[in-house]
């Protein structure tokens, strides 16, 4: 046997054990990511110590990509057993790093902010929302002036939708809207002209609270939607993809 047949097969081995190292970290790193949600939905610890939690996932998980990917070379493609381990930890490692990774492009391509409306002059208020938030929770008042200016050079499009229909109607079709994106609907006044819902994401159970208000317009109507998230900073976009959502509903509603 020579030098280099004897060098291959002490590599072997370390492939091995690098490729099952690899992928338990990353499965350990995928199963944290998933848990730091559940965590925070079962009051287990606060929404940053989750975002902690994602952060460590990260970088274990492409410790594992990198761990992978070094028993592959070692391994040479062979035996077939550490090609397979090798590779699952690969692909769950780079899955498990790429989601949070795709999150933080998403939120440094959003402005800090939670509070979005149609209407930054006289936004649409919370009535049925003050019942339903937590001690700690972002408030119901409107953000201010400096959350409008960031809005309008974040978000130009969201405006009020001025609706050539008579009130009763659209209001009915905005709530049909609301219920037809799968939107909780917790209170409908039609005397105020107001609807409210709110929305949860999966993972973390983060719930944003929309109102929507409907008022008479000479012959038609206007319709000022407002949705802003009760906790946190920013909201990832969010609030005005709801909000544009909404909107184009509504006016599908109304042909």
């Amino acid at each position: 046997m020579n030098a280099q047949s004897t060098s291959g097969a002490s590599a072997k081995p370390i492939a091995r054990w690098l490729a099952v190292i690899g992928l338990v970290l990353a499965v350990v790193c995928a199963a944290g990511a998933v848990l730091s949600g559940i965590g925070y939905r079962m009051d287990l610890w606060h929404f940053r110590t989750g975002f902690m939690i994602i952060r460590w996932a990260f970088f274990g998980a492409l410790a594992a990509v990198l761990l992978s990917i070094i028993g592959l070379i070692l391994a040479g493609g062979k035996p077939r057993q550490v090609l397979v381990i090798g590779l699952l930890g690969l692909v769950v490692g780079a899955v498990t790093a790429y989601i949070p990774w795709s999150w933080k492009q998403t939120l440094d391509a959003h402005p800090y902010i939670h509070d979005i409306t149609t209407d930054v002059k006289n936004p649409p208020k919370f009535v049925a929302a003050i019942a339903l938030r937590k001690e700690g929770d972002n408030t119901v008042e409107y953000d201010g002036p400096e959350v409008a200016e960031q809005q309008r050079k974040a978000y130009p499009d969201i405006m009020t939708l001025i609706v050539p229909a008579e009130k009763d109607k659209v209001f009915a079709a905005a709530e049909a809207a609301l219920r037809a994106m799968k939107l909780k609907v917790v209170d409908v006044n039609a005397a105020e002209g107001r609807i409210e819902a709110t929305d949860t994401s999966m993972l973390y159970g983060f719930t944003d609270d929309v109102v929507v208000r409907v008022v008479a317009d000479g012959a038609g109507s206007k319709v000022d939607v407002r949705s802003k998230s009760r906790v946190g900073r920013s909201d990832f976009g969010q609030n005005a993809k709801r909000i544009r959502t909404f909107l184009r509903e509504l006016q599908a509603r109304q042909g």
